[in-house]
């Protein structure tokens, strides 16, 4: 038997966070991946391709200790090459990275040399990011994973 442990609020956190920007994007379907341990990240699909790099695809990223970034895919399909990225809050507001991540496709959009947090976290970075992302738990969304169905003897019925 298997028991599913949907207790880590961070991953919760993220995992809503997540949504709520594909939402802000106007994004559809399975376009996102959240990686649920540490350490924590997001990979978002993007639809469109960048002016500047019209063979590649496009991704936004999420490092805990980063925050967003935008990515291009190689042809490979390994590696993500980063062109730009969000800073320095490393968890906005969903509204303020979709309207980031729109102007990435304006006509006009240069990309300079990106340079990026060195994502080492400062005192107490956990604790912090836990607190934030609970802010974004949908409250049906967490009693959903956090429900455990009972049988008639209140006992909680597993996975098997």
């Amino acid at each position: 038997m298997m028991e599913l442990d949907f207790d880590d609020s961070m991953a919760r956190g993220l995992r809503c966070y997540v949504r709520l920007v594909s939402r802000a994007l106007g994004l559809r379907g399975d376009c996102s991946y959240v990686q649920a341990d540490e350490p924590f990240s997001a990979y978002l699909a993007l639809d469109g391709r960048l002016r500047r790099f019209p063979d590649h695809d496009v991704a936004l990223l999420w490092e805990e200790h980063r925050g967003w970034s935008a990515a291009l895919e190689t042809h490979s399909g390994a590696d993500l090459h980063v062109v730009a990225h969000l800073g320095p809050d490393v968890l906005p507001p969903p509204e303020v990275v979709a309207t980031w991540a729109r102007g990435l496709f304006h006509p006009h959009r240069e990309f300079d040399p990106v340079r990026r947090p060195d994502g080492r976290p400062a005192a107490g970075h956990v604790d912090r990011m836990r607190q934030r992302l609970a802010g974004y738990v949908d409250p049906e969304f967490a009693r959903a994973l956090t429900h455990r169905p009972r049988d008639a003897d209140g006992m909680s019925l597993a996975l098997e």
